[in-house]
């Protein structure tokens, strides 16, 4: 064989696991039920990219979901709790209500919900991701990331705001136990431009922390707790997978030590050890990496043909 036609073989393998790679990059969302009860997800997209295949849907406990997105997709993933929907997806939820309806199709999250933010970067670019309880809070959940090179940041709000949630911004479940369903942020309680950051506040150096979005970033130091609290909050990663599960310490394993370990059902992959309410990150293993095994048949190829 010449090695004009070896050159051109290696050439078209190449092309084709250069393909592959690229191919891989896209990204998908793996949305967890850890909680003891079923509950309603929803997901809405940023202005100018296509609503995700699921807008809506009920998730039973201790199920997952994986939804695919396309690069430079950007929005918001929630979970709705205490729904109840006809046959024609027609109903209500206790919290994260998206215009009476099953399938959200464009309408986002009424607050107080805690919120899964992102937007998805594009070939080399970065995603940007954080969870926000600017909005309020109904669910603890933990966003993980499962990264295209070496290891990203975990983040989320693990503590149950609503044990601790001052009576102000309580939503009291109608039953008969009464019960604190979800916790509203103080913009929505009280509606004053110091607390929403709007009107003289709408900029970081006169929109502060409040004593109720304290309380908030205390419990849950790496969640978005007030409009600009950029510092702290936002992470950056390029990866294809994000797992993000709701409940996440309900089941989990609490070792002595206060570090708190997702749930056997949901260590299919290598994942960080987060202590209290996504504090500090004390230990990370190795995340899956998705070139290591193609890149070792493509370097072999090379030696072969040269």
């Amino acid at each position: 064989m010449s090695p004009t036609l070896n050159t051109i073989e290696f050439l078209l393998i190449f092309i084709f696991i250069f393909s592959f790679f690229h191919g891989s990059f896209s990204c998908s969302f793996t949305v967890a039920n850890n909680c003891p009860h079923t509950i309603w997800p929803g997901t809405l997209a940023g202005a100018g990219t296509p609503q995700l295949p699921m807008t809506g849907f009920e998730l039973e406990s201790g199920r997952s979901v994986d939804i695919p997105a396309v690069p430079r997709w950007s929005g918001r993933i929630w979970a709705r709790t205490g729904c109840s929907f006809d046959d024609t997806g027609n109903g209500t939820c206790q919290t994260g209500d998206c215009g009476g309806r099953l399938e959200c199709n464009g309408n986002g999250a009424e607050p107080p919900a805690s919120l899964f933010e992102i937007t998805l970067g594009n070939g080399n670019d970065k995603d940007f991701y954080d969870v926000s309880i600017v909005d309020g809070y109904n669910l603890p959940l933990v966003a993980i990331p499962n990264g295209v090179y070496g290891v990203c940041n975990a983040t989320g709000c693990v503590t149950d705001l609503n044990l601790g949630c001052p009576k102000e911004l309580q939503v009291v479940d109608g039953a008969e136990t009464g019960g604190v369903v979800a916790c509203k942020s103080a913009c929505e309680a009280f509606g004053l431009d110091q607390y929403c950051c709007s009107g003289e506040f709408a900029n970081p150096t006169a929109c502060r922390p409040s004593f109720y979005s304290t309380i908030f970033k205390q419990a849950c130091p790496r969640a978005y707790s007030y409009a600009f609290d950029d510092g702290t909050s936002t992470f950056t990663c390029q990866a294809f997978q994000y797992t993000i599960t709701f409940c996440p310490g309900v089941n989990g394993v609490r070792r002595s030590n206060g570090i708190s370990i997702p749930p056997p059902a949901f260590q299919e992959r290598t994942l960080p050890l987060y202590q209290d309410g996504i504090g500090k990150i004390v230990g990370m293993a190795p995340s899956l990496n998705v070139l290591s095994v193609p890149m070792s048949i493509l370097f072999l190829l090379i030696l072969h043909f040269f």
